[in-house]
């Protein structure tokens, strides 16, 4: 039997930073984020040699080990690892046997929270496989535990919840770890004109976000008060954003991220570099009307919002640099797992109908 899983990465569209501890503990967080038509995707192919075998397409990882109750987290495949041990910890599982292979549609590092959103398709194809007892509220919080607790990769928890419930959400952070998800019901119109007005591009540079993160968790504990007042600033854009996407007000969207955007280059000093500014530059210069670098910062995506009739001028003005732009629609669906059998079963099955 082979099981697939597939989740969608996500834009932030506003509030990223205010999830991440210690902010969240302290004051709480908001978030408005929207996942897209780019995914993560998990098969897993059951087998009976006594084996797991760990094919990571994006680490470009391929390895064997005999089938264990725990698999060392050795800097290979560090996800999938983290995954398979927690669950047979949690779940008092015998040692398994099967082969795993993952990829996604953008590249690690993108600010599309890749890593987190693979976290979750893993364990989706895990849940389908094993039919364990997790809802989208169990698999957001065991993903986030996994990647942030058990392999102490830095950090917020937004995208984990993402990834599972899918389409435009408005979250809220408290202490404790304590996630409240509230699903936005925005008008179908709205969402093609948000769609027709934003223009998706890639740096042609990943990053890692874990300095900028540790910065930004390194000023909040200091108390550093340009820092905190920015991300106070950047966490009522979520509020002031959610407004402007039910009422469908474009521009005041635009202006909302670039405000944030200026409020975000003060959380660190690697968020914002040359070639960044460069392609703000050139994107401001041709007709866009904001933007802002979707994730820590650094590199990976940058999200312009753009007079449509003007949207092909930005991105040929872009096309200049080292980078490319990225088509997508936002998605609604979230994480799901699904079952493939053998064709011989399935011709027995439809013989007895």
């Amino acid at each position: 039997m082979i099981i697939r899983s597939k989740a969608p990465l996500r834009l932030g569209l506003a509030g990223g930073g205010s999830d991440v501890s210690p902010y969240s503990d302290i004051y709480g967080g908001l978030v408005l984020n929207a996942t897209i038509n780019l995914y993560a995707y998990c098969t897993l192919e059951e087998t009976d040699d006594n084996m797991i075998v760990i094919n990571s397409e994006d680490s470009d990882c391929y390895q064997s080990y005999p089938s264990c109750k725990a698999l060392e987290i050795d800097g290979k495949a560090s996800l999938i690892k983290g995954v398979y041990n927690r669950l047979v910890k949690d779940f008092m599982l015998e040692p398994l046997s099967f082969k795993i292979t993952t990829y996604t549609d953008a590249p690690v590092g993108s600010g599309l929270g890749t890593s987190s959103t693979m976290v979750v398709c893993i364990l989706k194809a895990f849940i389908e496989w094993l039919g364990l007892p997790l809802g989208d509220y169990e698999t957001s919080r065991l993903a986030y535990e996994i990647e942030r607790k058990d392999l102490g990769l830095s950090g917020g928890k937004q995208d984990q919840y993402a990834a599972t419930f899918g389409g435009f959400n408005y979250m809220e952070f408290q202490s404790n770890d304590l996630v409240i998800v509230n699903p936005l019901k925005i008008k179908r119109w709205i969402i093609d004109e948000l769609e027709a007005s934003m223009l998706l591009y890639f740096t042609g540079r990943s990053r890692s976000s874990a300095e900028i993160i540790g910065e930004q968790q390194k000023n909040t504990t200091e108390g550093k008060a340009e820092a905190i007042e920015a991300m106070h600033r950047i966490k009522q854009s979520a509020i002031d954003t959610k407004r402007a996407l039910l009422m469908g007000d474009i521009d005041e969207f635009a202006q909302i991220l670039k405000e944030a955007w200026e409020n975000k280059k003060k959380m660190a000093s690697h968020i914002s570099n040359p070639m960044i500014q460069q392609a703000m530059d050139v994107a401001i210069q041709a007709g866009a009307k904001a933007g802002k670098v979707s994730g820590a910062g650094g590199g990976g995506f940058i999200m312009f919002v753009v007079e449509p009739t003007r949207k092909k001028e930005v991105e040929k003005a872009l096309k200049k640099l080292d980078g490319f732009v990225m088509p997508f629609q936002f998605s609604d669906g979230g994480a799901h797992g699904w079952r493939i059998y053998p064709t011989d079963k399935v011709k027995k099955f439809k013989g007895n109908e």
